[in-house]
């Protein structure tokens, strides 16, 4: 995967698996206050490094997960085997998140929404993930 030229769409394909989730465990986390969030009241632009940095391990977790299983998916004809299979993706994507240093689901969705809304944000991401991101031969 080439990240040189990611758009801020790319940045959230792996993220919108997690938001349009119905898995109970997302349900639950889906249902507490935005304003429980400790990033929510900051400006976009008042990301940390820290933050990004922790954001950038969490992403590429996330995609890696979320290629691996949009490849089982991709070839699975039955429909119920395919939920079953987005609904183990969705499980594995939200554990890639909560167990990645320093990040949480709802600081990562709130990253993500910042990216979506501030091109500043969005730039440091793609900085950051395409640092971050092992070079493949």
């Amino acid at each position: 995967m080439t990240i040189r030229h990611m758009p801020v769409a790319a940045l959230t394909a792996a993220a919108l698996s997690l938001i349009v989730v119905n898995a109970p465990a997302f349900a639950q986390g889906a249902a507490e206050p935005q304003a429980t969030q400790p990033m929510q009241g900051a400006a976009p632009t008042a990301i940390s490094e820290q933050k990004i940095d922790a954001f950038a391990v969490a992403y590429l977790q996330v995609d890696k997960v979320r290629q691996d299983y949009a490849a089982k998916i991709g070839v699975e004809k039955d429909t119920a085997a395919k939920q079953k299979l987005q609904n183990e993706a969705n499980k594995q994507m939200i554990s890639a998140v909560e167990t990645s240093p320093d990040m949480s689901l709802n600081e990562y969705k709130t990253i993500i929404t910042a990216a979506q809304t501030n091109p500043e944000v969005a730039r440091k991401l793609q900085e950051k993930i395409r640092a971050s991101t092992p070079a493949k031969q």
